[in-house]
């Protein structure tokens, strides 16, 4: 074989041969093709070539009804060597439309499995997307593009409110809301989000903070401006629960809803004193001698405690930003009335990966004081509006539509 394929071809002669090449004119010619360095060691690549050409000749009038005869190639296992012979194959096949040869069929050339070829002749819109991500979507990946559900299924001004006022919870801030807020602003609401008194970037010290009054002022400050025929729907988060509740009972009027996150959802007489003590560090800026001032969470805790489902930036934002929270509001009972806090609609979204507030003891909040409506995210930690956003804001907008005569 030496460094070349020698591939039959047939001619149109008609002249007779012996099967022997020489000077006498044959049915048949050796055409080299360039193929491999060497065939050493190759034995028995080519196996169904014959030296007779009547031996040919008897086969070409027996078994074959085109014009040139097809070869059974013997391919080696190595893969190098299978796409050589493809290649060679091609080359032969090439050969006889060089040499004009007429054949009616085409000859399937095998490609490689290890290479990918296009498809010039699919439509684009037939191509396959490939997927961004190798996981499968969850029930609760709920995606939204800015304005979707205005354009789609809201009407904002049959809503009774297209107004939100967003309540951190205990050692907390306005920060928290950042990705809520922004879905509900590219969706048409009005949003307001607050820092209470020495949260976020209040610079008042929290030990010196001494009622839940004082506490929520710069809430109540919100619903003070608010005009006489304006509603809010008011969410509050963890100890942000106890701190509308406490707007509920001032301002029953101005609140067309109250939505309850994993947060204090308490009945009148209690405090969130019992709520959660897990991690906890007591504060004593007046002395041992005397009761704590405020309270701070063990930030060796945080991921495992609130936030074992959320990103590690958003740990790594809240372990810079959250600040102790006031003893002296969680301490203070509660005084709500039917007539007011009983009058507004409130709903309650349990989040069912929570630790620092557990299943269990929100089920029991639920119970002892029921809403009108209970949701729940599934996979959600302490703080969903980390762990689940789109979820939350999906709950919201729900909240927001549901009818005033349903209520």
């Amino acid at each position: 074989m030496g460094n070349s394929l020698r591939c039959i071809s047939h001619n149109d002669d008609d002249g007779d041969g012996d099967g022997e090449l020489g000077n006498r004119p044959s049915k048949y010619t050796l055409t080299a093709l360039p193929l491999f360095t060497s065939f050493d060691g190759r034995t028995g690549l080519l196996s169904s070539f014959s030296s007779s050409s009547s031996r040919k000749e008897k086969k070409t009038k027996n078994r074959r009804k085109d014009h040139h005869q097809r070869q059974l190639i013997e391919l080696d296992a190595d893969p190098f060597i299978s796409e050589q012979a493809l290649a060679a194959a091609l080359l032969f096949h090439n050969q006889h439309r060089i040499n004009g040869t007429n054949s009616d069929d085409n000859i399937p050339i095998t490609r490689s499995a290890s290479v990918v070829y296009p498809s010039p002749a699919l439509p684009k819109k037939q191509r396959f997307i490939r997927s961004s991500s190798a996981r499968q979507r969850s029930n609760t990946d709920l995606f939204l593009q800015p304005r979707q559900l205005v354009s789609q299924e809201l009407k904002m001004e049959s809503l009774e409110t297209s107004r939100f006022v967003l309540v951190h919870g205990g050692g907390f801030g306005a920060w928290c809301w950042y990705k809520t807020m922004t879905l509900l602003e590219e969706n048409g609401f009005k949003v307001d989000v607050v820092d209470l008194t020495g949260s976020g970037v209040s610079s008042f010290d929290t030990n010196n903070i001494t009622s839940l009054a004082q506490y929520v002022k710069p809430l109540t400050d919100i619903f003070n401006k608010l005009g006489n025929e304006e509603k809010v729907i008011l969410v509050g988060h963890d100890f942000g629960g106890a701190c509308i509740s406490f707007v509920m009972e001032l301002f029953p009027s101005k609140i067309a809803k109250a939505v309850f996150v994993a947060a204090a959802m308490l009945t009148s007489g209690q405090s969130s004193n019992d709520l959660m003590q897990q991690g906890q560090i007591f504060l004593y800026a007046n002395g041992k001698n005397n009761p704590p001032t405020s309270i701070d969470l063990d930030r060796t805790l945080l991921r495992d405690l609130m936030f074992n489902q959320s990103s590690s930036k958003d740990v790594a934002l809240a372990s810079v930003s959250m600040r102790t929270t006031p003893f002296a509001p969680v301490l203070e009972k509660l005084s709500l009335t039917d007539n007011n806090y009983g009058s507004i609609p409130r709903f309650y979204v349990k989040t069912l990966e929570d630790f620092a507030i557990p299943v269990s003891v929100q089920e029991a909040m639920i119970n002892s004081n029921p809403p009108q409506q209970v949701f729940q995210l599934k996979g959600s930690d302490h703080a969903p509006f980390f762990s689940k956003p789109q979820a939350l804001h999906m709950i919201l907008v729900e909240i927001s539509n549901i009818p005033q005569k349903q209520v």
